[in-house]
């Protein structure tokens, strides 16, 4: 079988594809084999091909004949059948059926699809039986340059530090080209720059874009646009182009020194600024930016290098002139600083090209200020002994007014630093006195401030603090340093030491305390006791015989009389109490009290004071009874409930005013008990039956209330038993609605004079009236 395959792009290509398809033997086409061969070897098809070519983007009137296909079982009759099948077969690949002819129908692209792998076979056209085994084949699609290159990741943006040398390195670029990189130069990228020079170069075969001139100045011009072009076809005519920008910018290095805008500036100062305050600022550009224009600021000259000192902004860059110690008009007047401004960050490659520093003369002027007054020292330290007298001198103060007017000054005490007022000082010459007396041992220092005022300028006040030390006079007699109390055991030895006591003195001498201790002269022949002094500055107390019985003396005491050394020396006489115990054999105290001795039947003292407790409950129990008995035997005058006077009746409801006679009932004012003529009391016991006269009977309604007034009246007035004070009903309540409000006295002001009844004229004729008579008892009240 053979195959026939015309490609129209090449003659060589169409050489090569018929000798893929030469027939295998000659003559026939079929290859003969001997008997042994077909035994040895598998049979062959009789068709062989390896792939076939179409042009891409062809097109034309009639579709491209691809290739044709044969087979030599074919005998030139109709009965061989060609089909075909794969990629794109019967779209895009059609064969003839009869010839074998393969024809591409549509426009292809090789960008979109390279290759297709299509199977042929040979059948026979009445029974479709393949006559030979299906064969693969490719279809490859030729390329054409019909893609542009294209810049993918661009626009690009690339640096390069400022002053570099020619050919640094800046960035690279890459395109890239859609047809075949294999077949021909339609894929060979060439790299040129079509703006940008003389600034920058590209190599063209890596895209590598440098630097083409040295010493490119970032201050002079920053940024720069630079156009590549990418061109196929090894950059030969004809070939297609792609474009792409860069933008580069340079960095900055410090290849410039900083620089004063000017060379001399001046500032003015007044003499009381406050230290560490600024003055004024000093400025010196750099031309770089970053850290490359950061610049350091110092003081190198002048007579003010320790009285300013000069700082950096780190915002703006500036220097900052700050005062350090203070300013004196009346001393100097003016100062003149050399200021130099160095870059911090220097760049050795640029040393060569000169110092990265500036200097510039700096003229500060100090202008007068009225100041306060000046001390003649700082902290002043005083000592007074404790027993100065008063008005005594302590010491003295001086300041003075540092200014030319040189006005006079007015001293006094802070009294907020001296509570107690305990020192005046005299304003005119700042000598301070003692106030009140002093003790060493209740306060040894005393913390005052003087005050010190101009007196033609009273807002220019200084102060300064004064410690006063109150030295000690020997003024405390010393005593035990505590309430000692010894025990002495009745078992104890002749010289045993019963107590070893210790004397405190408030004093505080120079040399320490040295006390001196004995008995009173009467007791100096003391026949139970004798005193050591020890060598600690304390004292032992002895017993100088045995045989103590608590039953005999139970206590003892013992003056001692303790002196110091001071000048004049002072003592005092301390009573040691000395208490007989009852002691084991080694001597530990077990008890010291008389209980053995008053208690001989065994009882405890536990048990004596329990049945002491007892008794005294006993007692308190009977004269409660007593009590309650006396209290149950009086009788009973009047229940409290039935006292009229002790309840109180409110009605909350308006009265229809004075002529209203209906709208309370009087009857029940009237005591119940009242009714026969008897009122007892509960509160007085009568020393003598009054009998008064027989009473109204009460009367429900329709009762004269004048009447009935003046018979109570008349019983209050004539009763022995009744008690110098009246019963008092309150009625509070004025009613709903009324203007008035209340009229009670007890409402109203703690003093009658505080009233003002002016307001009553305004209720009518008869409020005005009553106005009037409390405003006559007003008047005739303070006169």
């Amino acid at each position: 079988m053979r195959m026939y395959c015309w490609s129209l792009v090449h003659l060589q290509e169409v050489i090569i594809f018929f000798f893929f398809l030469l027939p295998s033997g000659s003559g026939t086409g079929l290859k003969r084999l001997t008997e042994e061969q077909r035994v040895l070897n598998r049979s062959k098809r009789g068709w062989v091909w390896n792939q076939m070519f179409v042009l891409e983007e062809f097109s034309g009137p009639e579709p491209i004949l691809v290739g044709r296909l044969h087979t030599d079982l074919d005998p030139g009759s109709s009965k061989i059948k060609y089909i075909l099948s794969g990629d794109g077969a019967g779209t895009i690949f059609v064969i003839n059926d009869k010839t074998g002819d393969i024809h591409a129908m549509k426009r292809l692209d090789r960008e979109e699809k390279a290759e297709y792998t299509l199977t042929a076979q040979a059948v026979d056209r009445d029974t479709n039986q393949p006559l030979e085994p299906p064969s693969e084949f490719i279809i490859k699609v030729q390329d054409i340059n019909d893609n542009a290159p294209e810049f993918v990741d661009g626009p690009y943006h690339a640096t390069v530090p400022e002053m570099s040398v020619v050919g640094t390195f800046v960035t690279k670029v890459t395109a890239t080209d859609a047809d075949d990189p294999v077949y021909g130069n339609s894929a060979k990228l060439v790299y040129s720059i079509l703006e940008g020079q003389p600034y920058f170069s590209i190599e063209p075969h890596t895209a590598i874009i440098k630097t083409a001139l040295p010493n490119m100045d970032r201050e002079a011009k920053e940024e720069y646009f630079v156009v590549i072009q990418a061109k196929d076809m090894g950059g030969h005519m004809g070939g297609l182009s792609g474009t792409t920008t860069v933008t580069i910018t340079l960095t900055d290095v410090n290849d410039n020194p900083p620089k004063f805008a000017q060379s001399l500036y001046h500032f003015s100062v007044m003499e009381d600024v406050a230290l560490g305050e600024p003055i004024g600022r000093v400025k010196a550009n750099d031309l770089d930016i970053g850290e490359n224009a950061k610049s350091s600021y110092d003081i190198i000259e002048g007579d003010g290098m320790d009285i300013f000192e000069i700082t950096t902004d780190a915002q703006t860059q500036d220097g900052i002139i700050r005062v350090r110690k203070p300013l004196d008009f009346e001393t100097k007047k003016s100062y003149t600083l050399k200021v130099e401004a160095a870059n911090i960050h220097i760049d050795p490659r640029f040393i060569s090209g000169g110092p990265f520093k500036d200097t510039a003369t700096v003229k500060i002027v100090v202008e007068d200020a009225d100041e306060p007054p000046v001390f003649s020292s700082p902290t002043y330290l005083l000592e007074v002994h404790e027993n100065a007298a008063i008005n005594s001198v302590i010491g003295q103060v001086t300041a003075h007014d540092p200014d030319v007017s040189s006005s006079p000054i007015r001293f006094s005490i802070d009294r907020h630093t001296d509570l107690e007022r305990q020192f005046n000082i005299n304003a005119e010459d700042g000598k301070i006195t003692l106030a009140t007396p002093l003790d060493r041992e209740t306060n040894m220092w005393h913390n005052i401030t003087i005050v010190a005022t101009e007196t033609r300028n009273h807002s220019q006040v200084s102060r300064v603090p004064v410690a006063i030390k109150v030295l000690d006079v020997n003024d405390n007699a010393p005593e035990f340093a505590s309430e000692h109390e010894a025990f002495l055991c009745e078992n104890g030895k002749p010289g045993q030491v019963i107590q070893i006591v210790s004397a405190v003195d408030k004093d505080d001498p120079k040399n320490g305390h040295y006390f001196l201790y004995s008995l009173l002269p009467e007791m100096v022949n003391n026949p139970n006791f004798t005193i050591k002094k020890n060598e600690d500055n304390t004292l032992s107390i002895l017993a100088k015989h045995s045989g103590f019985s608590r039953q005999k003396q139970e206590v003892y005491l013992l003056p001692i009389i303790i002196s110091d050394s001071g000048n004049p020396p002072m003592s005092s006489t301390s009573t040691l109490t000395i208490r007989v115990c009852g002691c084991s054999s080694d001597g530990i105290v077990q008890s010291c009290n008389v209980e053995a001795y008053v208690l001989p039947i065994g009882l405890s003292m536990g048990a004596l004071i329990a049945i002491l407790a007892c008794i005294i409950l006993l007692l308190v129990i009977v004269v409660l009874f007593v009590t309650l008995r006396r209290h149950k035997n009086e009788p009973l005058i009047i229940k409290d409930d039935e006292d009229v006077r002790e309840n109180i009746i409110r009605y909350d409801d308006e009265g229809g005013g004075e002529e209203d006679t209906e709208a309370f009932d009087i009857a029940t004012l009237q005591n119940p008990d009242g009714i026969n003529g008897f009122l007892p009391r509960k509160d007085i016991k009568p020393d003598l039956q009054f009998m008064p006269r027989q009473g109204l009977a009460p009367v429900p309604n329709g009762v004269d209330v004048d009447e009935f007034i003046n018979v109570r009246l008349h019983e209050a007035d004539n009763d022995p038993t009744a008690p110098p004070y009246d019963s008092i009903q309150i009625y509070g309540y004025e009613g709903r609605g009324s203007a008035a409000g209340s009229l009670s006295s007890l409402e109203s002001s703690t003093s009658d004079s505080d009233q003002n009844f002016d307001y009553l004229s305004e209720w009518g004729p008869r409020f005005k009236r009553l106005g009037e008579l409390y405003s006559v008892g007003e008047s005739d009240k303070e006169t």
